[in-house]
């Protein structure tokens, strides 16, 4: 655990509104510090911290790893923001993408060609971690002479199939 000033703020805060809340209970100064001081950690790492962990869409970003990208689809959303900050696929052939990331999950449908576009190739990333997350992470490789020239992160809606017996 990464002591940040938000974890000694919001700690205080705890603290007080507990030492007021015990206050009113006893009027032992010594007594009320010393529960506010026990109860204060158990508050933050077991009511707040949790709660804060559901409903925030807050996760760790890593860098990019081929290995883990492969192996651990469903964090893939945690290295793409590296992989596109640093450029790490623009300029990269089909073959090398294909090497590093696998073969592509679906290709993207063409209005004009009225078929799949064989120069955009799509991987799912996951659903990224939130009580009120209703959208699945995806990111399209757009292919320009069979380099890559656009790498776009986007959000679809999750849809859930119904099984026909």
């Amino acid at each position: 655990m990464i002591i940040t000033p938000f974890l000694v703020i919001f700690m205080f805060v705890v603290f007080v509104l507990l030492f007021l809340f015990l206050n009113t209970v006893d009027r032992r100064k010594w007594l009320t510090g010393l529960i506010s001081l026990i109860l204060t950690p158990f508050v933050y790492f077991y009511m707040f911290y949790p709660f804060v962990n559901i409903v925030s869409n807050y996760h760790h970003q890593k860098y990019f790893n081929s290995e883990a990208w492969v192996e651990k689809p469903a964090l893939r959303y945690e290295m793409i923001d590296n992989a596109i900050e640093s450029d790490t696929l623009i300029g990269l052939s089909k073959s090398e993408i294909e090497n590093q990331l696998g073969k592509y999950e679906w290709l993207s449908w063409n209005d004009k060609k009225q078929a799949h576009d064989n120069d955009k190739w799509n991987y799912g990333l996951g659903i990224e971690p939130g009580a009120f997350n209703g959208e699945k992470e995806c990111v399209e490789l757009t292919f320009t002479n069979d380099k890559v020239s656009e790498v776009k992160h986007y959000q679809e809606e999750i849809t859930y199939e119904n099984e026909e017996e």
